[in-house]
């Protein structure tokens, strides 16, 4: 005999939340991951980084011997406080530093930059060869400053290439001894500078131009533009974040030369026209046997930089910045 049995209540097995202990278990696992691949850059940071500019600023208050130790620092008469400091924006010699510092700045914005973006408008338009001549404009930049330093020595020393140049075709009086005389030393310097790095604002513009749409300027040419009112209404104000990140490399690029005037110029010559805030701090830190003194140049130096880049970020990039972030997004 059958049996009938009465169906009981439906059990509903819908989705519910996650186990806590899984999504616990999953952020934990997350945080490892980010630590692994952030603590050998992190560790690097701080220690090539951090700890100098702090030891910088600590050493900028002593006046401290060529060879000095850590028991120099407990002396009580090396103690100076901010004596170097003082000197060092009262001596001629580091005033006429950051002037000249300033001048290859403010001179590569003017120059590098209306060059740079005019080489990237020509290169930017399909001419036979493009690629070649890309190549060829690069290739400056990727020399190593001690290779360009020392061939633009030889090319620029009385005998070398230039002067000789000059007589070949007629043109000797305006042979010159372009790296010891102080009155062109310093416009030789940005020309060198001009020339080992301008390459790279050329393929940065290059690369922005990219970016831009050619039917912009095809609509354009159709309701009667000419090609510099192209460029001029449409192509510059779409360049301007590109123009406005390499203005702000080219500004840190400028307060930190070092290399290429420290190995073109003798000493007597960079002393007199092209010394840097950069070879100064060496000069004086490293070969005058004053690392207080030095510090003192090096901590003067982070600060320019650091308030020039805190103030262009806010004032140039910020709209930049802003555009690139985006908040509240999970």
């Amino acid at each position: 005999m059958a049996t009938l049995t009465t169906p009981g209540p439906a059990v509903s097995a819908g989705p519910g939340p996650a186990p806590a202990p899984r999504v616990r278990r999953g952020q934990t696992r997350k945080r490892v991951e980010i630590a692994v691949f952030v603590a050998p850059a992190l560790i690097l940071f701080i220690g090539f980084v951090i700890v100098p500019v702090i030891l910088a600023a600590v050493y900028s208050f002593y006046n401290l011997p060529a060879a000095f130790q850590w028991d120099d620092l407990a002396e009580p008469e090396r103690f100076v406080g901010f004596d170097n400091y003082v000197r060092a924006l009262t001596t001629p010699e580091f005033q006429k530093a950051i002037a000249n510092t300033f001048f290859i700045l403010i001179m590569s914005l003017l120059v590098q930059g209306p060059i740079a973006i005019g080489v990237a408008l020509l290169l930017n338009r399909r001419l036979r060869g493009r690629a070649v001549f890309r190549l060829l404009i690069f290739v400056p930049y990727v020399l190593a400053e001690v290779i360009a330093g020392l061939a633009w020595r030889l090319i620029l020393q009385p005998t070398g290439a230039v002067n000789a140049t000059l007589e070949a075709i007629g043109l000797g009086d305006l042979a010159r001894n372009w790296l010891a005389d102080p009155a062109i030393a310093l416009w030789t310097i940005f020309f060198i500078l001009t020339w080992k790095y301008i390459g790279f604002a050329i393929l940065l513009f290059l690369a922005g131009l990219q970016g831009i749409p050619d039917e912009l300027a095809e609509a354009a040419q159709i309701d009667g533009a000419t090609w510099w009112q192209v460029q001029r209404h449409i192509t510059l104000p779409l360049l301007g974040p590109t123009l406005r990140i390499w203005a702000f490399l080219s500004i840190i690029g400028s307060l930190q030369v070092f290399d290429m005037v420290w190995i073109t110029v003798t000493p007597a010559v960079r002393r007199i026209a092209t010394e840097t805030m950069a070879t100064y701090m060496v000069q004086q830190g490293q070969f005058a046997g004053q690392p207080g003194y030095g510090s003192a140049i090096a901590v003067i130096l982070f600060v320019i930089s650091l308030v020039i880049a805190l103030v262009y970020q806010r004032f140039a990039l910020r709209r930049d910045l802003a555009g690139a972030v985006t908040r509240g997004v999970r």
